[in-house]
């Protein structure tokens, strides 16, 4: 089955450093293992792993005028992704991350916001969504529900499958935020703190229901070493994660995404394309930067059928 897919929404560029255990005090200094800076965001990253994973992608967004623009638009298209739908903005830099890798893979960030908040339905490029199978919003509450919602309604009429994923962290005033776009959305991609913080529900299922009762079609949760929960209105599908030497998280839920998403393109049904997210997570985990692993769909597929797999717990 052919999959044509527009990513729209934030385009990061991340810088990691590995390992880190603490800031230097002062004017101190650090030795450290590794250095990188690739694509990132939840339009961006789950775009550059789609492309790998055999989908036709182009992203839509903004990013700056600046250096940092030029190396995440030439990153992007060197993984194959069309990029000729992202504005270029003169008067604001291209949203851009440093990101403290810890010696266990997890990461705190300092973030810059940059040209990612200056986009907005008016920019959205309607007529190549109407043509696209699926259209990707990554990070809506950037421009709040009601301009989502612009994009969204306009997609779903033309027959384009639609999903979202939230950059933000779970923030109780963010689901009123973001709920006018909700009804336009066949999938919601969230992590589980997410799901929780946003919904204030005491279980992850009782959170996602919260989405459903909404509008949305089904909503596929990342937990981290504990999968994927995948809620739908008759169904509740827990998926485990595969047990891998992890190096950095960065990237683990755009690529859980992009897996989905791919496994939604060839026709898989949702527990199965629950594991092609979690094997892409899994790939992406075991090195630096949300774009690590020369693989594609053959090897994520033969992936999932040999790794180890982690307890559900």
């Amino acid at each position: 089955m052919s999959q044509t897919v527009i990513a729209l929404g934030a385009h990061v560029f991340d810088v990691q450093v590995r390992p880190v255990e603490g800031i230097p005090a002062g004017q101190g200094a650090a030795l450290v293992d590794q250095i990188r800076f690739g694509p990132a965001g939840t339009a961006a990253g789950t775009a550059l792993i789609l492309a790998k994973l055999g989908a036709a992608v182009r992203t839509a967004g903004a990013v700056g005028t600046d250096p940092i623009g030029d190396l995440l638009l030439s990153m992007l298209a060197g993984h194959g992704v069309d990029t000729s739908l992202v504005l270029r903005r003169d008067d604001t830099q291209t949203s851009a991350s440093v990101l403290p890798i810890r010696p266990d893979g997890s990461r705190p960030a300092f973030h810059v916001l940059g040209a990612n908040i200056a986009y907005g339905p008016d920019d959205a490029p309607h007529t190549e969504i109407a043509g696209a199978t699926h259209l990707h919003m990554g990070a809506p509450e950037l421009m709040g529900g009601e301009a989502a919602a612009k994009i969204l309604a306009r997609a779903r009429a033309a027959g384009v499958v639609t999903s979202a994923d939230l950059l933000a962290s779970g923030d109780s005033g963010l689901f009123d935020w973001i709920a006018l776009a909700l009804p336009y959305l066949d999938y919601v991609l969230p992590n589980e703190d997410q799901v929780l913080g946003l919904t204030g529900a005491a279980t992850l299922e009782e959170g996602a229901r919260r989405f459903l009762a909404e509008g949305v079609g089904c909503v596929a949760v990342t937990r981290g070493a504990r999968g994927a929960l995948v809620v739908t209105k008759d169904d509740v599908i827990e998926i485990p994660a595969f047990a891998v030497d992890v190096v950095d998280t960065t990237g683990c839920g755009d690529a859980f995404s992009a897996g989905f998403l791919r496994g939604l393109g060839l026709g898989r049904g949702l527990r199965e394309c629950g594991v092609l997210g979690c094997a892409a997570a899994a790939l992406v985990a075991q090195g630096l930067g949300s774009d690590h692993g020369d693989f594609d769909l053959v090897t994520a597929d033969a992936f999932a059928t040999t790794a180890a797999i982690l307890e559900c717990r």
